[in-house]
């Protein structure tokens, strides 16, 4: 009996000052993300990206003709979640423009939500150009 009393008295406790697991919501990721899941991320947004590229350097005179950029020089910076689990995520990036073989440009934070619409970007730094004979 005395046992019966102990286990309700603890599990009463735990049970008051307890906390639930899934009480609260994680808004950004505070993990690395495995390679080929990042590249998969990063490559199923690419329309975007290109979108946010092209918007960038549109101006610029001295960008080289066909800038591009690559998923394995493009960095994730931040991922939140907007609308709770399985809802919109924003995914933030680092995008390194190159030229040639892979002379870099310039680099560019670019925002994009998970249903593939770009939220913003912000020029971040140029590079001067290489000049070939």
């Amino acid at each position: 009996m005395k046992k019966l009393a102990v286990t309700l008295i603890v599990a009463t406790v735990l049970v008051i000052t307890g906390t639930s697991a899934a009480s609260k919501t994680i808004n950004e990721t505070d993990t690395e993300l495995c390679e080929t899941l990042k590249y998969a991320l990063i490559n199923s947004l690419r329309e975007p990206i290109d979108k946010a590229i092209n918007e960038i350097y549109k101006d610029d005179q001295e960008a080289p003709e066909g800038l591009s950029w690559a998923s394995f020089q493009t960095e994730i910076l931040k991922i939140r979640q907007l609308d709770g689990i399985g809802g919109t995520y924003e995914i933030t990036f680092k995008v390194s423009p190159y030229y040639r073989a892979h002379i870099t440009y310039g680099e560019d934070k670019v925002v994009v939500n998970s249903d593939g619409e770009l939220i913003g970007y912000k020029h971040l730094k140029t590079y001067p150009k290489v000049h070939f004979n």
